[in-house]
């Protein structure tokens, strides 16, 4: 690996090793509070960081909660925890991790499920956000294992439904090989990104990480339904609403993911085709199958309630955004914003190729949107460095940017 963090031809690499399960083998899962204990208490003792990750099932389960947690620690080993057979007492786990750094892989996908159990990093080490900075192209744990360590990870069961007991072997030792190598990996990215004069910068993005607070809910979270686009009419996106809420309710009230109570594909078909009788709904596809006659009065009522809609009640086709439209708009409502954004984008790919940085991670888009359209008012160097305070930037990114960023607002780039 060169200072550039680029990596290198494959062929200039030894074939990496295979795990397929962890070198000292995969240990017991922690089911009860004396194995709880004893785990705990032996990562207590343990030294140096602790290997974080867990094992949900979003694509079965409604709930976004953690159905395993695998931890690591030098001279403690790796620790599998059911948190559900522990009911979610662990607290001997939470004392044991607290003061500590944490190393995660993406650990945005992580934490909100952790923080529900009670467990939240004092210090935090991302190795995809470590990656990302560094400049490698692809930032997967298994690619950064195999380009930095030289080991090839037996992979194959993320996406599996961890809520299933009991859990297979090879799960388990998938699940610990998450886990193995974490610690060693983050160590050989600390050294990349410090000779790389970029370690300040990470240590920066970890802690807005770890304290950032949790996303507010959406306001319409329906609108995101898949195919909606298709869907014209605000009788037919009042449809959409009602067969979204209804398949919530149920979703949620069983612990099921939406998508497996109801395709968005068929909430669409439904919303366009728009029947008016339980035999009409049932001749469209998926409604045909014995699961959705079970509860096809539901669907109905659903559709029943948006046609008995007044006008004023129906949603609106085009919702006002909390931000600027769509960038291929600009040009035609307001040209000076088009030539900002133009000029901001121009500058900030140049700093980032100069800096080997991924722009999205340079300066979040949406804030460079926001600045662009509605510059602050003097503009300056010290006003665009307020504004993208203000808008959640950090401080090595507005010293390495709001020289650039202001001179494209002012029209002078």
């Amino acid at each position: 690996m060169g200072e550039s963090g680029t990596e290198t031809d494959g062929e200039d690499r030894p074939e990496p090793v295979l795990l397929t399960q962890p070198v000292a083998g995969t240990p017991d899962v922690v089911e009860t509070s004396e194995a709880l204990r004893a785990a705990a208490d032996a990562l207590a003792a343990g030294r140096g960081p602790i290997a974080v990750d867990t094992e949900r099932a979003s694509g079965y389960r409604y709930s976004q909660r953690a159905y395993l947690v695998q931890v690591r620690r030098e001279d403690a080993g790796t620790v599998l925890v059911d948190p559900v057979a522990l009911h979610d007492r662990i607290d001997p786990l939470i004392a044991a991790l607290a003061d500590t750094e944490w190393v995660l892989h993406a650990a945005s996908q992580d934490l909100p499920c952790l923080a529900e159990l009670g467990l939240a990093p004092a210090r935090l080490f991302d190795t995809e956000l470590a990656g990302r900075l560094a400049g490698f192209e692809r930032v997967a744990l298994g690619t950064l294992v195999e380009l930095l360590l030289g080991y090839h990870l037996e992979k194959g069961h993320g996406a599996a439904d961890w809520s299933r007991r009991p859990l297979p072997q090879d799960w388990l030792d998938y699940a610990a090989l998450d886990v193995e190598l974490l610690i060693e990996l983050r160590d050989a990215l600390e050294t990349e990104l410090a000779d790389q004069g970029k370690l300040a910068w990470a240590l920066e993005e970890f802690e807005a990480l770890r304290v950032a607070p949790p996303p507010p809910p959406r306001a319409e979270p329906w609108r995101r339904t898949s195919g909606i686009h298709r869907v014209r009419s605000p009788r037919g996106l009042a449809a959409v609403r009602a067969l979204w809420e209804a398949r919530d309710a149920l979703a949620r009230q069983r612990d099921i993911a939406p998508g497996r109570v109801l395709p968005d594909s068929s909430i669409v078909q439904a919303a366009i085709a728009a029947p008016t009788s339980e035999a009409d709904l049932l001749q469209l596809p998926v409604f045909k199958g014995r699961a959705q006659r079970r509860i096809a009065d539901l669907w109905v009522r659903a559709l029943r309630t948006a046609a008995g809609l007044s006008r004023s009640e129906l949603p609106d086709p085009s919702p006002p955004h909390d931000g600027p439209p769509p960038p291929n708009r600009w040009a035609d409502r307001d040209p000076a914003a088009a030539a900002r954004l133009a000029a901001a984008r121009g500058a900030l790919t140049t700093i980032a190729q100069d800096n080997r940085l991924p722009i999205e991670n340079l300066l979040q888009p949406d804030l460079v949107r926001r600045t662009c359209w509605r510059p602050p008012d003097p503009l300056g160097t010290d006003t665009v460095a307020d504004a993208l305070r203000t808008g959640g930037a950090r401080e090595w990114q507005i010293n390495l940017t709001v020289d650039a960023l202001a001179t494209a607002l002012n029209g002078t780039g």
